[in-house]
């Protein structure tokens, strides 16, 4: 497997349905469990952070092409398109087992040193 590049599976849940997540009335993948599984899919990627460092994701633009019903399988992939300074750029596609692309966009990320991130929460 390429360095830039990590691939993940997921099985559609009713747990991860429109219906029960409460963004759809409908028994498929939710759109919200999608950019969840495919923003997990490109932080697992950015590995060689320093330590107290994490990344948080600034940005997702994602478009949901096509219905998955629970029991299919949504294979998640990430791409590390681009790496400038604190800012990380990454490609993301979920296929089915048929090969159909489920759904597929860009998404960005920051490192950031945690300490300092939750402090800026605890100032509010």
């Amino acid at each position: 497997m390429e360095q830039n590049v990590l691939t993940q599976d997921m099985l559609v849940t009713d747990g991860l349905t429109a219906q029960t997540m409460g963004s759809g009335t409908l028994p498929v993948l939710a759109t919200p469990a999608l950019v969840a599984f495919l923003e997990n899919t490109a932080m697992k990627l950015v590995h060689d952070l320093p330590d107290g460092t994490t990344t948080v994701g600034t940005s997702m633009n994602l478009r949901h092409l096509r219905a998955s019903a629970v029991g299919e399988t949504i294979h998640c992939r990430a791409e590390l398109t681009q790496h400038e300074g604190r800012k990380y750029t990454f490609a993301l596609q979920a296929t089915n087992e048929a090969g159909d692309i489920v759904g597929e966009g860009t998404h960005e990320r920051f490192a950031v040193d945690v300490e300092r991130f939750m402090g800026k929460l605890k100032q509010r």
